[in-house]
């Protein structure tokens, strides 16, 4: 990638940077996906995919965009299974063909991402094992996640599970503000408004954060740390083994 670039192949480039799992990719693979990739900003709430939907694309989180993986459970309720920032992708990544998608992705913070077409990432992994690898690597992280997700929600307290996904949005992101009401974190967590309300009242109690008219503002990240779950530093350990440095670092700033 040290060619002088233009027009919109500049700006893919640029934003291949704002994605540490593409960062991570040798400049010869980089170079295979460059023809294909597009970029878009996509607004909080917005839906990629519905389950049943084929899914046609993989998307690579940029900088502070977030997608949540929510299942659906019979009575229609959506929880989240995993988010994913920059250190990961949604979508069609190891897949050959146009699978069903099991779960939705919803974007759970505005920002820009990559996408790409299967058909076209397939084509490129075709020409590079590394690129046919690495990917595969991904999902294998990716899998992880949704394991300790599952682990999580069955044995640590709401509190934790809170402070977790704070944390982690928080390391992904980089804002100590962000958009998040407590009906949308009852619907992340799968659980009643009323019991994010009393573990939002002691978050603000403690001095970790403060809320305001669907807006939370992160005060004290070691605090914040501590009431969590060591859940997502487990998932960060399996990333450094697998991959090797894609994972967000913890903010403590």
């Amino acid at each position: 990638m040290g060619k002088k670039l233009a027009g919109d192949a500049l700006e893919i480039a640029d934003h291949i940077k704002g994605s540490v799992l593409l960062g991570a990719l040798k400049d010869s693979d980089i170079a295979l996906l460059m023809p294909y990739f597009k970029v878009k900003n996509f607004e909080k709430g917005q839906v990629l995919c519905e389950p049943g939907d084929r899914v046609l694309y993989a998307y690579f989180p940029c900088d502070t965009t977030l997608i949540s993986l929510r299942v659906f459970l019979e009575d229609d309720r959506g929880v989240e299974a995993v988010v994913i920032g920059r250190e990961g992708a949604a979508g069609g990544i190891v897949s050959q063909g146009h699978l069903p998608a099991y779960c939705q992705f919803l974007v759970q913070s505005s920002g820009k991402a990559l996408y790409i077409s299967c058909a076209d990432l397939e084509r490129a992994k075709e020409k590079s094992m590394t690129l046919h690898h690495f990917f595969a690597r991904y999902a294998d992280c990716l899998l992880a996640q949704m394991f300790q997700a599952v682990a999580c929600n069955a044995t640590h307290t709401i509190e934790q599970r809170a402070a977790k996904w704070i944390a982690a949005a928080h390391d992904r992101t980089g804002d100590d503000s962000m958009t998040l009401t407590q009906d949308n974190l009852a619907t992340l967590l799968g659980v009643g408004r009323s019991y994010v309300a009393k573990v939002m009242s002691g978050l603000k109690k403690n001095g970790a954060l403060e809320t305001s008219r669907g807006q939370l503002t992160i005060r004290d990240p070691k605090k914040l740390k501590k009431l969590a779950c060591g859940c997502d530093d487990m998932v960060r350990s399996h990333f450094q083994d697998v991959l090797g440095g894609i994972y967000p670092a913890r903010r403590t700033k």
